[in-house]
């Protein structure tokens, strides 16, 4: 990719009504353009990050069993009526419409109740299950407050699986896989030494469920951390019983901010009841199917990404989620020699299958060109100019140190860098 072809490019100044430093960083860096307060776009940089973290997470689900479907965004008030959920007093995130013919409809905020409804067409017998679907859709959710640019919008895409078993001793079994597998995503995605597993609410079935909660000062939760047990506890829940129940006590805990980047619930019959889906047992016993519910935000999870890996100067992106791996820098391209081996050098990490992204604006600074880079958070810095002759000079974003070599030697670097 040629810079001065990309769609998106830096800013000096942040948006003044951006506070978050994922907002600003990811705006200044060309990756996002805000549409409206909790609307973002993807520009082609923060479309392939996003891409990245989504490849990582549908690799995780479909190893513990999950099956990729997409769901409607559109939503009748006859379904969700079943289980009490359109009323804006249970619900009051929703955003409402009416079609032509004065049908009120909403836009989704979960998929439970429609994935369900489905399910009653393909579970009848205890053979049939378990069943685990997953989706990568648009949730909608009319959010009073969006200050934390991709923490908290009204517009996101949601990773949700949902599991459909026999009885609890089934879902207790998928739902340690689920919990291994969150653990495994948060690792791939550079964050997984700062992310604990958290008791919080559990609602009607379950005394507890789980989030996974990043320490980050940005956060808006609270939650009294164990970083020996990597464990954590969520302020709501935070209680003498609690403790006990853990056999710990106050002083084993810290207080930090953090932010939720995943959420594990044991739905129980919860759905299943009210929805009508049952399944006939091996004695002929009509039974409700006991479901669980799994969420990630890819979008929230890049956002955390940035809040905590990125310095003064920039972001700086874990090797395997950056939008390109080398970012190539040509100064002096007013020299017709320099802008031809910029130029055979940029073809040479192609045809090489070196992901690249070649500065090769001719009208700016060399100061500004290395500024860019740091903001735009790339991993590994090459520079070609008249100063470094038949060398390159390479660069590492989390580094200060700079190192000259000839092509052979970096184009084998990149090799064993698995670039």
């Amino acid at each position: 990719m040629r810079y001065s072809q990309l769609i998106g490019r830096t800013q000096k100044e942040a948006p003044k009504d951006e506070v978050s430093n994922n907002a600003r960083l990811l705006t200044r860096a060309g990756y996002i353009h805000k549409e409206m307060a909790g609307v973002y776009a993807f520009l082609p940089l923060g479309f392939r990050v996003l891409t990245k973290l989504i490849h990582i997470i549908r690799e995780e689900m479909v190893a513990i069993g999950g099956q990729e479907v997409n769901l409607g965004s559109l939503q009748i008030p006859e379904l969700w009526q079943k289980t009490g959920r359109w009323d804006d007093s249970v619900i009051d995130v929703w955003f409402k419409t009416h079609l032509h013919s004065g049908t009120e409809i909403g836009l989704a905020t979960t998929h439970e109740e429609p994935l369900s409804q489905i399910m009653t067409q393909f579970i009848s017998s205890y053979k049939d299950l378990p069943l685990y679907a997953f989706q990568f859709q648009l949730k909608f959710r009319n959010e009073l407050r969006s200050k934390s640019g991709l923490l908290r919008t009204r517009e996101f895409i949601m990773k949700d699986l949902y599991s459909f078993c026999k009885n609890e001793k089934e879902l207790d079994e998928f739902y340690e896989k689920a919990l291994h597998a969150y653990h495994r995503i948060f690792e791939r995605a550079g964050i997984g030494k700062s992310t604990y597993l958290t008791f919080a609410s559990g609602g009607a079935f379950s005394k507890y469920s789980h989030e996974f909660q990043t320490v980050c000062d940005a956060g808006e939760d609270t939650v009294y951390l164990n970083e020996t047990k990597k464990i954590a506890i969520n302020k709501e829940v935070y209680n003498a019983e609690v403790l006990n129940e853990l056999g710990m006590a106050k002083d084993d805990f810290k207080e930090c901010k953090a932010i939720e980047v995943g959420n594990i619930f044991k739905l129980g019959t919860k759905y299943s009841i009210p929805l009508n889906l049952y399944y006939s047992d091996s004695e002929g016993n009509k039974q409700p199917v006991v479901m669980g519910s799994y969420g990630i935000g890819p979008g929230r999870l890049l956002a955390t990404i940035v809040e905590t890996h990125h310095d003064e100067n920039g972001i700086i992106w874990p090797k395997n989620l950056a939008p390109h791996k080398i970012h190539l820098i040509g100064l002096n391209l007013e020299d017709e020699n320099t802008k031809k081996r910029v130029a055979f050098i940029y073809e040479k990490f192609e045809t090489s299958g070196f992901d690249v992204l070649f500065d090769d604006r001719e009208d700016i600074t060399a100061g500004q060109k290395f500024a860019d880079a740091d903001l735009i958070g790339i991993p590994f810095r090459v520079t070609v100019s008249k100063r470094t002759g038949d060398k390159l000079e390479l660069k590492l974003r989390n580094s200060e140190t700079t190192e000259l070599m000839d092509l052979d030697t970096l184009t084998s670097k990149m090799v064993l860098e698995h670039v």
